[in-house]
């Protein structure tokens, strides 16, 4: 393997306590919560109006998506000011730049947002390529990581996706790259083992296997 493409939130930066608590905040009207960091993961799903319906045990009813969505999201992006890197998201991207190999950055977060905040956390000079959401409507990552190899002119068969959740591993399975999933994110151990890659606890254990 001589490249690697990083996924970010849950990945690089260890938000989850902020996805949460914003949860939480967005739920509390509705009697329900708070859930802890466990908790949480035990009623997560992708897509996220999923998990929103397994809380409430019911359907989500008309314009409510967006309301929740929006609340969530304007919650998350004050209380992540407070987030960093995961435990050795620094010495990974340090050690693997050292060793004259190349990574980059695939998020389904927003684009500008992304570029934003890996400035003001000083990496972003260790990335060949930052790719963020740059529109509302954002499709799979599958179809992201596509265009992401694409714009690298990367051989799939030499690059490893790191990610915290089941759709990073499809993204790589899609382009015919391997996967390696991190328990630091919002999906249970369980269901990161389910997909079939190798499951770690540490980003410096996923660097030792690449």
């Amino acid at each position: 393997m001589t490249h690697i493409v990083w996924d970010w939130n849950g990945t690089l930066f260890h938000d989850i306590d902020a996805v949460v608590e914003a949860t939480n905040e967005i739920f509390q009207p509705y009697g329900l919560g708070p859930y802890d960091v466990d908790g949480f993961r035990e009623v997560y799903t992708r897509p996220i109006w999923v998990a929103y319906e397994r809380m409430l045990g019911r359907s989500l009813r008309d314009g409510e998506w967006e309301a929740l969505d929006l609340g969530f999201h304007e919650h998350y992006h004050r209380l992540m000011e407070a987030c960093q890197l995961a435990e050795g998201a620094l010495s990974s991207l340090g050690a693997w730049k050292d060793a004259g190999r190349t990574q980059s950055l695939l998020s389904m977060w927003a684009h500008e947002r992304l570029v934003g905040k890996i400035g003001d956390l000083g990496i972003d000079g260790h990335f060949t390529r930052v790719d963020g959401l740059r529109s509302a409507s954002g499709g799979t990552k599958a179809e992201h990581m596509v265009e992401h190899l694409k714009a690298l002119d990367l051989d799939p068969e030499k690059v490893v996706v790191i990610g915290d959740s089941v759709d990073d591993a499809h993204a790589a399975q899609h382009v015919g790259a391997r996967a390696i999933l991190y328990t630091g994110g919002m999906t249970r151990r369980s269901d990161l083992k389910s997909v079939g890659v190798p499951v770690v606890d540490s980003l410096s254990e996923a660097l030792g296997l690449v």
